[in-house]
């Protein structure tokens, strides 16, 4: 089976101002078969810094977005992903597989390459790059 790059997002709101605005978006991308969810959960760090979790369909607008979900995490996973988040605050800890690059991801395992680094970059680092640029003329 082809498998694609499969990578994690914590995606942070401050405030704990999760309402949902985002699942369109997050459906989009799974209907269209650019990612498949492996795992989604929720963390909420209070002002304390205590920590709780809620499964994803227990969010506003979740229980609509397909995705396995079947519990890869574990409660370490959680802990990580508390740790990156300001107190008073919450993220949704996503796990998917970027089925998009399922083809290139199998034709570099059947070539014998391998990733040897990669990162994400920030959007305000990519966009800060691309002001610094000439204007194309």
């Amino acid at each position: 089976m082809a498998i694609g790059p499969v990578e994690y997002v914590i995606i942070g709101f401050p405030g704990n101002q999760f309402k949902g605005e985002i699942v369109p978006a997050l459906t989009q991308l799974v209907e269209s078969g650019t990612v498949r969810i492996l795992d989604l959960a929720f963390v909420l760090k209070d002002a304390d810094g205590n920590i709780t979790s809620m499964e994803y369909e227990d969010l506003p607008g979740m229980a609509d977005v397909d995705g396995e979900a079947d519990g890869l995490f574990n409660e370490e996973d959680l802990e990580m992903a508390a740790e990156v988040l300001e107190p008073n605050s919450s993220g949704l800890l996503i796990v998917w597989e970027d089925t998009w690059a399922a083809p290139l991801a199998e034709a570099l395992r059947n070539a014998g390459g391998v990733i040897v680094a990669g990162e994400r970059i920030p959007y305000e680092i990519v966009e800060a790059a691309f002001e610094g640029l000439p204007a194309a003329g």
